[in-house]
This record gives C-alpha cells, structure tokens and sequence, in this order.
C-alpha cells in the first residue's frame, strides 16, 4: 500500500510499497522444477521437493492475492488500475494463445510433413518398414519399425470427449448467466451459476483422467507413443492444466461473491476469470476438432 496515499482516498494510479511476494514465490517455483527434474531422472526426493515447492507457492500467492483483494476492496484501484488490468490480462490470455499455437502447429507439421516424409522413396533405405499413415487413418501402424513405439490405438470422440466437450460448453452458458444477474444485480442468482460452472470444471477434469487411465491400460497410448502420444498428451495435459487453474480462479471469485465483493459496475475480477475461462472453452473446441476427430 502505498504510504503517499491518504486512508480512503482513491488514488490516481495506484503504486504499491516495497513487497516480499514476488522473491517468495520465486523460491517456491525453484523448488518444483528442482523436484520435477531429479524426481523424473530417478531421485525418489524429488517428489518430496516439488511437493515442498508447490506448497510454499501455493501459500505465498494466498498472501500475495490477500493483499491485492484488501487493496482493491480498500478503494485504492482506480480506472487507471483497471485498464492496466485489463491489459494485462488480455497479453496474458494472447501469450497462452501462442503457447497452444505451438503445439497445435506441431501436431500440424508431424501429421502434413514428417510423417509423409519419413515415408517417401528417399527414406525407403533408412526405414523400409515404415507406414507413413497417421494413427487416426490406421490405429497403430506408424508403430517404429525399431520396436521402439509400441503399437497403440487411439480415441474417438465419443463418448468421453464428446461428453467433456459438453460439459465445457454449458459451462460457458453457466458463466454468462452468472455474469448478467451480477450485472443486473441479482448476487444469489449469480452465485447459484457459478458454482454450477465450478462443478462442471470439477466433472470435466475427473472424465479426463478416466480417459487418461482408458488410454495407458486399455489403448497403450502412452506420452511416448511417437509423435502422436506426445502432442496428444502434451495438447490435452496442458488444457487440463488449464481447465484446473481456470475453475481455481472461478472458485475464489464465486467465494469473494459470498463476501459481498464485486458491484454491478466494478468487478473485473469476476470478468478476468470469465474471459480465461472462455478462451480455455475456444481450446477445448480446437482439441476436439482437431485431435479426435481429424
């Protein structure tokens, strides 16, 4: 809180003191990715360290986020702040953007371009044995002619995407039902909406990890199942990831809802999640389309 700015006064752009968080929460994130990279090389205490880790991150950002609600239900954050604030969480949703455009364009280039090419006469002699046929025209055949790909199989789109892909959508329906009583000011008609979208978040996540389960034990597909285990878990593990950062965001908003924060005029908190949310739903369609379908 800046010490410039006299109790109850709203400033004209907010600057806050000299802050602990940031350093914090940078301790916490060296202990997760220490954790994750020795516990993935073999080192049985790297998952006590990446546990460490995410729960001392975990923690800081409960203080750090404390402290930014108390500023804003303090009257400190003028239009200024929130213009700032919407910019920043418009680069931030255009930065996970690019970050799906990444994989998507992997998955592009190994389907229209590796794949075709490790396949033609000018690769016959280095791998004669290899069908250059993407795994959803012929589950299994681009199996490594080295055994080094198991063979698996694929997923359709029905019924565990096709299901999740419903229950994303009517999650958007749920939001935007919830952000009109808000701004009617009608708050329990509001919070009844959006703890239906967390609940639908909630379901979403527990279907995908029933079809993660499925895949390995039933399908043996596999994060190292070629090119196509890996964009695929890497595409829908990270939109899951999404979809759990998105419904913790949901949560505490629909939790402040009940502490009477956020007004029909003021609440871009409420419209910052709604607007992540949303963008991780036009993910969710771009996965379905392209991943199970294509």
């Amino acid at each position: 809180m800046s010490a410039a700015t006299p109790h109850g006064a709203t400033p004209y752009y907010f600057v806050p003191g000299p802050s602990r968080h940031p350093v914090m929460a940078s301790i916490g994130l060296f202990f997760v990715i220490l954790g994750a990279g020795q516990w993935i090389n073999g080192h049985q205490w790297g998952a006590y360290s990446l546990l460490f880790g995410l729960l001392w991150w975990a923690f800081v950002l409960k203080q750090w986020f404390g402290d930014a609600i108390r500023e804003s239900e303090g009257g400190l954050y003028s239009d200024r702040i929130d213009v700032s604030f919407r910019w920043s969480m418009g680069w931030f949703i255009f930065s996970e953007v690019m970050f799906f455009a990444a994989f998507f364009g992997a998955l592009y280039w190994a389907r229209v371009h590796s794949v075709p090419t490790l396949g033609n006469h000018e690769h016959a002699l280095l791998w004669p044995d290899f069908k250059a046929l993407w795994p959803s025209v012929s589950a299994g055949a681009t199996a490594a002619p080295g055994g080094t790909v198991e063979p698996f199989s694929t997923i359709g789109p029905w019924p565990l995407p096709t299901i999740n892909t419903a229950l994303l959508l009517t999650s958007g329906v749920t939001l935007t039902i919830a952000h009109h009583a808000l701004i009617a000011g009608n708050r329990g008609r509001t919070i009844a909406f959006m703890w239906m979208t967390v609940i639908l978040g909630a379901i979403f996540l527990v279907v995908q990890g029933y079809e993660y389960a499925h895949a390995y034990n039933d399908l043996n597909l596999k994060l190292n199942s070629g090119i196509f285990g890996s964009t695929f878990f890497m595409l829908t593990g990270f939109h899951g990831f999404h979809v759990f950062v998105g419904m913790l965001m949901l949560l505490f908003i629909t939790l402040r809802l009940h502490k009477g924060h956020f007004t029909p005029e003021r609440h871009f908190g409420f419209e910052g999640a709604a607007w992540y949310w949303h963008f991780v739903d036009v993910v969710w369609l771009g996965l379905y389309i392209v991943v199970y379908w294509m």
